[in-house]
């Protein structure tokens, strides 16, 4: 796929997320049908994810900052499609505890959302301005120069194993013991027969909201393993066995 053709499928994703957020106001006004809502958010973000699923494919053969942020947005609209699931399926539902677990789910969804809505136009905007610059790197769609983008992938590299350096000694000065939380956290997943793990499930236990830029730092001064499950980053303590 041509990389005007992405930049075109990214704006489509764009306008889908405008109609997302319009949408999702509705959520909180008690007079409508709640059912109704969250199918109508769930269709627009399964359209959302199958677009993202796309541009991250096809950037996967890029790599660099484009790629990163291309799994961003898919990991982000990953998450939102999975708790509009949750969500849905609870909705309806006349039990005491259905509507008692719909009223925490939807709670934890309208937190997400906060960082989610952020993270998705942040993601957008870098993402278009970076496919911007391939279409003009490549010339009137040509194949963008092996020799630049190898280029950019190890200036890229460099720069964000600094980030994360730099994220986990910030870490370790001001809250040691969120990285303290975070191993143990890990391990705790281990020892329940869970070998790769995802960051929210380190989450969960650990109660450290930043775990992943931790679990990241640790990947990348070999304390932990990390690799990519289904768009996902997953992790195992190097304590534990091999597969």
């Amino acid at each position: 796929m041509k990389i005007p053709e992405l930049k075109a499928q990214l704006d489509d994703f764009e306008k889908i997320h405008v109609s997302f957020e319009s949408a999702f106001l509705r959520l909180h006004d008690s007079s409508g049908d709640l059912r109704d809502v969250l199918k109508e958010l769930y269709s627009l973000s399964s359209k959302k994810l199958e677009l993202a699923s796309n541009i991250y494919k096809e950037l996967s053969s890029i790599g660099g900052r484009a790629e990163e942020l291309s799994k961003e947005l898919y990991k982000n609209e990953h998450q939102m499609k999975f708790r509009l699931e949750e969500a849905m399926s609870l909705a309806g539902k006349e039990d005491y505890d259905s509507k008692t677990r719909l009223r925490i789910v939807l709670e934890r969804l309208v937190q997400f959302h906060r960082l989610y809505d952020y993270a998705i136009r942040k993601a957008i905007s870098e993402l278009s301005a970076e496919l911007e610059g391939l279409i003009l790197l490549g010339e009137n769609q040509k194949k963008v120069p092996v020799s630049i983008l190898e280029e950019l992938r190890n200036i890229q590299k460099v720069e964000e194993r600094l980030n994360l350096i730099e994220k986990l000694l910030h870490v370790l000065y001001v809250h040691p013991s969120n990285v303290y939380r975070v191993d143990q956290a890990l391990k705790e997943w281990h020892s329940r027969g869970l070998l790769w793990v995802e960051a929210r499930n380190v989450e969960k236990i650990s109660g450290v909201r930043n775990a992943e830029e931790i679990l990241d730092g640790l990947a990348l001064i070999g304390v932990i393993e990390k690799k990519s499950r289904g768009g996902e980053s997953v992790y195992r303590h190097k304590a534990y066995g091999q597969d």
